[in-house]
């Protein structure tokens, strides 16, 4: 559970140093809670709902994001041949600068959902939203994402071809890969 709170939170915060913080504020907070967890039905939800609100307080706190750095040293550890980490990394930032231009809701959604892999109930339980609701956020954010993607980098209108499902699982795939996740 520490490994995906920490890319939740480097997600939010684009510093792995800060995220760690945050996410060790976050387990300190449920030790110092341990009595009262037991009435808590979903422990890991609580813990992101708790990395999320902290994630949004430093945020707020510092009004500055820094570069997230962290993508770039990741991918110099892969042994991907020079063009692809190019290629790799360009478009893991483009998506990531699309999706973080997006509303705060639909990116936490996004973020849930695509990057996190967690299932509606997870994500309902995390920020009380709706089903329905969480469903409607991350296909606007998706369309959105995939429209404006598709636009830089085609110059063009989106292409009516390409599916929101299909770029789903492209852009879940780069930004896995970047951020080091990998699906079995």
């Amino acid at each position: 559970m520490s490994k995906k709170l920490l890319r939740f939170a480097t997600h939010f915060l684009k510093d792995e140093d800060e995220a760690r913080d945050v996410v060790q504020d976050v387990f300190l907070k449920l030790w110092q809670k341990r009595g009262t967890l037991g009435e808590i039905e979903n422990i890991e939800a609580f813990a992101m709902r708790m990395t999320r609100n902290r994630c949004l307080d430093v945020i707020r706190a510092n009004k500055v994001v820094p570069i997230d750095a962290e993508t770039d040293r990741k991918l110099k550890e892969e042994s991907v041949d020079v063009h692809k980490q190019v290629e790799l990394s360009e478009t893991a930032a483009q998506i990531q600068k699309l999706i973080n231009t997006l509303p705060d809701l639909q990116r936490t959604v996004m973020q849930l959902r695509d990057i996190e892999q967690m299932s509606y109930e997870e994500i309902a339980e995390a920020t009380d939203l709706k089903i329905n609701a969480i469903r409607v956020n991350l296909s606007r954010a998706r369309k959105k994402v995939r429209d404006e993607f598709l636009k830089i980098n085609s110059n063009e209108r989106p292409a009516a071809g390409v599916k929101t499902e299909e770029f789903r699982v492209s852009a879940g795939t780069v930004l896995q890969r970047v951020n080091g996740i990998q699906k079995n």
